[in-house]
């Protein structure tokens, strides 16, 4: 299932290269709403992974983004602990704006998502 979210991105981290077959990259975005007059502020942690890793760089600091995404969820055992553990993982990111070369804003389906059940799904982190 695809989700939307919008917010300012603002924190980019670099490529980590986790193994010879994985590597991703993290970026936090920062989602305000109001409600009653107070402002409610969350901070969202995304990760890309594989070739999705080039879609942000730092000319996205600061820049209010639309990020499309996938919830991940996963259990991982380990010398008899068990541990579960979730991931947003954004497969498209656009500025808000729009006006980003390579980054225009058609409409998506969910069809355009990339498959739930990857190679990478039974990794630890």
């Amino acid at each position: 299932m695809a989700f939307e979210i919008t917010g300012k991105v603002i924190d980019i981290s670099p490529v980590m290269q986790v193994s010879d077959k994985f590597r991703k990259r993290e970026f936090v975005i920062e989602k305000k709403e109001s409600a009653g007059g107070t402002v409610f502020v969350d901070y969202i942690k995304f990760q890309l992974v594989q070739d999705k890793c080039d879609m942000i760089n730092d000319s996205f600091m600061r820049e209010d983004v639309k990020v499309l995404f996938n919830i991940k969820g996963n259990r991982w055992e380990k010398e008899g602990r068990v541990n579960y553990f979730t991931n947003l993982d954004a497969w498209k990111v656009e500025k808000a704006s729009g006006d980003a070369p390579g980054f225009e804003n058609p409409p998506y389906t969910i069809e355009d998502a990339p498959p739930e059940n990857e190679e990478m799904d039974a990794l630890p982190f």
